[in-house]
């Protein structure tokens, strides 16, 4: 093992160098004498291809990608119409690469540029405060004919507000029929939110200013997120996959009655999971909290018959909703510590 003596006792150099945490090569290198005068030039020089082209031939060949006939043209073009021309004075790829250099190698052309969107975050504690709307398509007697169902759903209550069923999708439809869920509903200026995606209906002009008439908000989904829509998501597959729904529908009539026996079970019958098992008309209107009561009532009786038969405490309804979000805000550094 080398050591080094400072004219006191003789020191290793590994034990060294782990003391001072520094490499023993790094040791070494600066160690190393440096020359000094005419003597002092690297011996180590950069080896250069013999294939590489000389400086004057790069130039050469930048100064014809630069000139006026070829400056809107690829390199790839250029160096085959050279060759038309009899003229070599480079391989394609190193047009590219002598460009690259000099940082020209980027898109010329004006490029598509999306807009930045959004993900909505829409809070509702009460009916009415946001709604969600959509349009699916029902398939028509033959094939490629198709009605268009318009459903509009409170996110809170998940109370199917107002729906219709058309010949196609128009703006003018959708206005009409939001304009008159409104109207049936009582909507005051600046409560509500209207949420939807982005299709023709949804976005148009007419239906902007009937909103903006009406005092309501509006927002919509990223193009191509269906999770930013998920309240009417889901409602069109409970509809789809209700037993009866048909492959096709014989005619427009028979859409409609279909989707009037549905939406009538739906917002009166069905027992949602979202909102703890209640019927979306009891939590629209209104009921949810007496009928909470009567069935803690039930669950009491039957504890209080039966103690046995359940374990450690009274059973209890499913809670009643409190809020619905749509993309509910992802929660802070803080509240993850907390926790």
């Amino acid at each position: 093992m080398e050591a080094i003596s400072t004219h006191g006792p003789t020191v290793a150099i590994v034990p060294l160098c782990q003391a001072l945490g520094i490499a023993r090569a790094s040791f070494y290198r600066h160690e190393r004498p440096v020359a000094v005068g005419p003597m002092s030039v690297a011996t180590s020089t950069t080896r250069v291809s013999a294939r590489a082209l000389a400086p004057a031939e790069r130039q050469a060949v930048l100064g014809v990608l630069h000139a006026t006939r070829f400056q809107d043209r690829s390199p790839t073009e250029v160096y085959a119409t050279l060759l038309d021309e009899g003229v070599y004075l480079a391989s394609e790829r190193t047009f590219y690469r002598l460009l690259a250099a000099q940082g020209e190698t980027t898109e010329r052309r004006n490029q598509l540029v999306h807009p930045a969107y959004h993900k909505p975050e829409l809070l509702a504690t009460r009916p009415n405060e946001v709604w969600s709307w959509d349009i699916t398509k029902l398939l028509g007697p033959t094939k490629w004919t198709y009605f268009s169902l318009y459903v509009i759903l409170d996110i809170f209550s998940r109370y199917v507000t107002g729906w219709m069923v058309a010949h196609q999708e128009q703006a003018t439809l959708a206005e009409r029929l939001i304009a008159d869920t409104a109207a049936k509903q009582e909507i005051p200026i600046g409560q509500l939110t209207i949420h939807a995606d982005r299709g023709t209906a949804m976005t148009s002009k007419s239906v902007a200013l009937l909103l903006a008439d009406l005092g309501v908000t509006k927002t919509h989904s990223r193009p191509h997120v269906s999770n930013d829509n998920p309240y009417s998501e889901a409602q069109f597959k409970t509809l789809k996959y209700r037993p009866g729904f048909p492959e096709r529908f014989g005619s427009i009539e028979d859409a409609r009655a279909f989707c009037q026996d549905f939406f009538h079970w739906y917002n009166t019958e069905h027992r949602h999971a979202g909102i703890g098992l209640m019927a979306p008309e009891t939590v629209h209107y209104g009921r949810a909290v007496e009928l909470y009561a009567t069935r803690a009532a039930v669950l009491r009786a039957a504890y209080a018959a039966h103690p046995e038969r359940f374990v450690h405490h009274v059973p209890q309804p499913p809670p009643l909703p409190t809020a619905a979000w749509i993309n509910p805000p992802a929660p802070s550094r803080t509240q993850e510590v907390s926790r």
